[in-house]
């Protein structure tokens, strides 16, 4: 297919033109090339960068029909790139529909027995297994690992971190040698700095992150994933939590300051990326509203968008809208900055070249 379109080219504010043909983006002109667009904002494919493509809403594992239908409905929200923060059933299957996203998986959590959701991750007996079994995770995943760092521990009743810091180090270290990079899931204060201090990549969640931690992952360049709309569930999390009410509490605290904590994070310089958790307790095809949330968390709406877009994509290693850089991107009436409801209404999807239907900007639907 050989594709013109004339608009706005984020993260820049000049109109251009640009052309598609077999799948690749080119600012020369080509040829019989059909007008997409001749007006309007173009913007890189938008990332969600921590989602479970594999894990069913509500609990347990999907099949395979139920894994491709996930990916679908995140391409027609606009998400072409999704980095899987651990799922339990392997999604290699998906690489073949080249009508869906790109995922990069980190391949499955890595925990203690009773320390996660059961029956999701890999649960480790003894912590000293952890290194090896870090290296055999970033062999089958596509350059990242995802480790458990705290969870709710049912005999002090509140969270408390899964791994001691010096098993931490080993195991980042072989992650490392294999090439591959470290993030965790981390909720409270405790477990952050000895994963900050033992070279972790990057942090799911961080709600407990502190000053002291903020300087930390600030001076090693660590990157956060907030996930916010999944925090905005921990009110009804603690509600569940009526026998450990220590636990309750901190999970409504964390809450009631993740913004400011967020919006800290920010200023101190800290790279910040888009990722809604979906899988389990948040429906996929919601990174629109994540956007929405950091612009609501101290970021401007073009610093909030760069961290699902263009930003987000350099980070992943990649390419944005470059010459010669695979056709993945979206094409807007108005401009994706102004708002979630403009985000979650493409005019036109394009990935890997092929053009998909947008979405109607009063109903939402395509």
């Amino acid at each position: 297919m050989r594709l013109h379109l004339r608009g706005v080219v984020l993260p820049g504010d000049e109109v251009r033109d640009l052309w598609v043909h077999d799948g690749i983006i080119t600012f020369e002109p080509v040829r019989d090339a059909e007008t997409l667009c001749d007006t309007g904002w173009i913007v890189p494919g938008l990332v969600d960068a921590h989602c479970h493509v594999g894990i069913r809403y509500g609990g347990g594992n999907e099949d395979r029909e139920g894994a491709l239908a996930q990916a679908e409905v995140e391409r027609d929200a606009g998400a072409l790139l999704l980095r899987d923060a651990g799922s339990p059933i392997d999604t290699r299957f998906i690489d073949d529909h080249h009508e869906l996203p790109e995922i990069i998986r980190a391949g499955r959590h890595i925990a203690r027995p009773k320390r996660y959701i059961r029956e999701l991750g890999i649960e480790l007996d003894d912590e000293r297994d952890l290194p090896e079994i870090v290296a055999e995770q970033a062999r089958f995943g596509d350059g990242w690992v995802k480790i458990v760092g705290d969870w709710i521990d049912r005999s002090v009743g509140d969270l408390s971190p899964l791994w001691s810091d010096g098993i931490l180090r080993e195991a980042i270290d072989a992650a490392h040698r294999e090439g591959a990079r470290v993030t965790a899931h981390v909720f409270g204060e405790d477990a952050l700095p000895g994963l900050i201090g033992a070279g972790i990549d990057c942090i799911e969640h961080g709600t407990g992150l502190t000053g002291d931690t903020i300087a930390m992952m600030a001076e090693r360049g660590t990157a956060l994933v907030p996930t916010l709309i999944n925090i905005d569930t921990f009110p009804e999390i603690a509600d569940g939590a009526t026998k450990y009410p220590t636990y309750a509490a901190h999970m409504r605290d964390l809450h009631r300051r993740v913004r400011d904590t967020v919006a800290d994070a920010h200023a101190a310089g800290i790279p910040i990326y888009t990722g809604t958790d979906a899988g389990g307790s948040i429906t996929h095809g919601r990174i629109a509203d994540e956007i929405e949330a950091l612009a609501g968390a101290g970021l401007s709406r073009h610093d909030a968008l760069g961290a699902s877009s263009w930003g987000a994509r350099k980070w992943l290693g990649r390419d944005a809208i470059e010459e010669g850089a695979r056709a993945d991107f979206l094409v807007y009436r108005n401009d994706p900055r102004l708002s979630a409801a403009v985000v979650r209404a493409p005019a036109h999807v394009v990935l890997r070249g092929r053009v998909f239907a947008g979405r109607d900007p009063v109903t939402g639907h395509r």
